[in-house]
């Protein structure tokens, strides 16, 4: 069985609001500084880096920037799609979602054939454009036995505040995005089988594909000034000892990699404020109960 492993950061496309070449120029200098150092330090490099954008963005000049800078690194080979986001957007409608995730899969899936066209299966990763995974991940989700299961993904990490480097334990209550998709190579290329098989509709809800949970804390989630959903003060746990920091570092091979602080966007301020809201427990949970019933109505649908 040859398997090929392919590494997806959506960098554009998510939701409805375009939030700008600024937003982008400060979220390319993150993934530059951050993100990319924790992929060259990777225990084993064999992966295919692929990065999605909007058709739109294939003429933008920061992002063919990028590209020739990521080129420049030896141990990458990028791969850059512009036929948008290729997995389930939950800031649409249901149906929305569907169909535009169903036109990206179509437009975007032959971009990647020559790039699988050798393995009989396919591990796809998610790799957050502002998020990190320690060095041994890949070999890890390489190394796991799925068995049955479609799934299989960390559950608990860290969380580091890019402005000063602290860092914290990670432990969300839900299924976190660092997961892995299994695929035959064949559904995969496939754009409706490959929805058919990664049918979620938010990590959260991934374990209903049948989920292996790889042990330990294997990624870094990164907040800065950009955050809207998660932020430092909300999701730190317990604060690390300098010691225990320093060795997160090294595993991320960003230990000598400056801080960066960018000027808070107005919608981090609104995100603080909710903060500080009577009932968000209670809003939060009403939203997760929301998206468990979404998701058991389309599997009723299905079965009828």
């Amino acid at each position: 069985m040859i398997k090929t492993h392919i590494l997806m950061v959506p960098f554009t496309g998510l939701g409805k609001i375009s939030r700008g070449d600024e937003w982008l120029k400060r979220r390319i200098e993150i993934f530059k500084h951050y993100v990319l150092n924790a992929l060259c330090n990777q225990s084993n490099l064999h992966f295919t880096l692929w990065i999605s954008w909007r058709p739109e963005d294939e003429r933008n000049p920061i992002v063919k920037e990028f590209y020739h800078s990521l080129n420049q690194v030896r141990a990458m080979s990028p791969v850059f799609t512009y036929g948008g986001l290729c997995f389930w957007d939950d800031k649409y409608s249901d149906s929305e979602a569907k169909t535009r995730l169903q036109a990206n899969l179509k437009a975007t899936l032959p971009y990647l054939k020559q790039h699988v066209d050798h393995a009989d299966e396919v591990l796809l990763t998610i790799q957050p454009s502002d998020d990190m995974y320690l060095s041994n991940a890949i070999q890890q989700i390489q190394d796991t036995d799925f068995g049955d299961n479609r799934v299989a993904g960390f559950t608990k990490g860290y969380i580091i505040n890019y402005a000063n480097k602290e860092i914290a334990n990670y432990d969300p209550d839900t299924i976190p995005p660092f997961f892995t998709i299994r695929f035959n190579k064949e559904t995969f290329l496939d754009s409706d089988k490959h929805m058919e098989w990664a049918d979620y509709i938010s990590h959260e809800y991934v374990k209903h594909l049948g989920f292996t949970e790889l042990k330990g804390r294997g990624f870094v989630v990164g907040t800065h000034s950009g955050n809207i959903s998660t932020t430092w003060d909300t999701y730190r746990g317990r604060i690390l000892s300098k010691e225990e920091q320093e060795k997160v570092l090294l595993e991320t091979g960003t230990y000598f990699t400056k801080p960066i602080e960018h000027k808070q966007s107005g919608r981090l301020l609104l995100r603080k404020l909710y903060r500080y809201m009577p009932f968000k427990n209670l809003i939060k949970k009403l939203y997760y109960i929301c998206l468990h019933l979404i998701h058991k109505k389309r599997n009723t649908l299905k079965e009828n």
